[in-house]
């Protein structure tokens, strides 16, 4: 038992702590892009499909020839331009709705023919996109506007990474928010701090502010100012998901395993599909607490919504579980899926270490393990 728990407990370790990252909120994108000026320059505008506002962030993607990259993230309006086909133009990840960046991307500006197998989409937790094409036919000295990217609102879930008391709070509230994520990209927190503050103070029902007034305290390392920011994120719009995402990462790094129940079911209850980590989260806490059915549950789910593999832990969670069914012949399978996408040597290591132990515990067994791949 003390073994599985040391497993899960490297899991538990390998998720970035919350203070050491800014996840939550995608940064826009300068124009033209954040790599070279090679690539072509593309802009235009993600817009919601009920016609209000959007008030952050969304991610754009290209896709071609099925193959998905991260090329920039919108300002909170939704404009976006970045330079296409530049070498480093991959926007970075994002725990909530990014893509990790597709590997061979030629350098240089792309051919009329290589631009029509490509189209854009946006990503933004709870909406599903339209997909535009780049286009064709332009000169070396063009550039592409590709006009509107629409968002549509999923079915059936109810929480969002946009709240609607962006758009209800005054404008100087606003602006406050606005100044705020100024100084936090300049990583100066402390007047950070005072802008985020001074927008809940003109608008206590700012969700967004104060969910971004617990991100500043956190890097402050006041960890019990967030709670009370993130929970005053939640009292003001219960169906806005990024402060149950910040709580649920506090509770992880406490290992409060009740309170990680407590966020992520929260969390997965208004948006069961745009958050494999929050499943995992999930699946770890019931571990934990020795509910391993629930655990088992838990990381299948991650896993089904988790295609693009954001959470591959999840394959090496599931395998921890199913070890402690004495399933081992799936587990190692679980266990194999992750070894081929791990990249660390420690964590190869470690995952080499467990397939052994399975094949000790299987050796008096008649049905073989699966083959590791090479």
């Amino acid at each position: 038992m003390r073994s599985l728990l040391a497993a899960v407990c490297i899991a538990f370790l390998l998720l970035q702590p919350i203070y050491a990252q800014r996840r939550f909120r995608p940064r826009p994108q300068p124009p033209g892009g954040s790599g070279g000026s090679s690539g072509l320059l593309v802009s235009g505008q993600v817009v919601l499909g009920d016609g209000s506002p959007l008030t952050e962030p969304a991610l754009i993607q290209s896709v071609c020839q099925g193959q998905k990259r991260s090329e920039a993230r919108t300002d909170s309006r939704g404009y976006f331009s970045f330079q296409f086909g530049a070498r480093g133009s991959s926007a970075p990840d994002s725990a909530f709705d990014a893509e990790a960046p597709m590997d061979g991307r030629a350098a240089g500006r792309p051919s009329s023919g290589q631009l029509a197998n490509c189209e854009l989409q946006a990503s933004l937790a709870g909406f599903t996109s339209d997909a535009v094409p780049v286009g064709t036919g332009y000169s070396e000295a063009e550039s592409v506007r590709v006009g509107r990217i629409v968002l549509h609102r999923m079915e059936n879930v109810e929480g969002l990474t946009v709240s609607a008391t962006t758009a209800a709070a005054p404008g100087p509230a606003r602006k406050a928010l606005a100044k705020g994520r100024d100084e936090e990209k300049k990583a100066k927190w402390e007047q950070a701090e005072k802008q985020f503050q001074r927008a809940v103070s003109l608008y206590p029902k700012f969700a967004v502010a104060w969910f971004e007034l617990g991100i500043v305290q956190l890097q402050l390392n006041r960890p019990a100012d967030a709670r009370q920011a993130f929970e005053h994120s939640i009292a003001a719009d219960s169906k806005y998901v990024n402060p149950y995402h910040g709580l649920m990462q506090l509770a992880m790094h406490e290992q409060n395993w009740e309170s990680v129940l407590d966020s992520t079911e929260k969390l997965l209850a208004l948006n069961p599909v745009n958050f494999p980590d929050a499943w995992f989260a999930n699946s770890v806490g019931y571990f934990y607490l020795q509910n391993f059915a629930n655990a088992e549950k838990s990381a299948r789910r991650g896993l089904s919504i988790d295609g693009d593999h954001h959470v591959p832990r999840l394959e090496y969670l599931l395998g921890v579980v199913l070890m402690k069914k004495t399933d081992y012949v799936e587990a190692a399978r679980h266990f194999q899926t992750y070894l081929r996408m791990a990249t660390k040597p420690i964590d190869i290591a470690d995952t080499q270490k467990q397939l052994d132990e399975l094949a000790r515990l299987a050796s008096n067994r008649t049905q073989p393990l699966p083959a590791t791949p090479q």
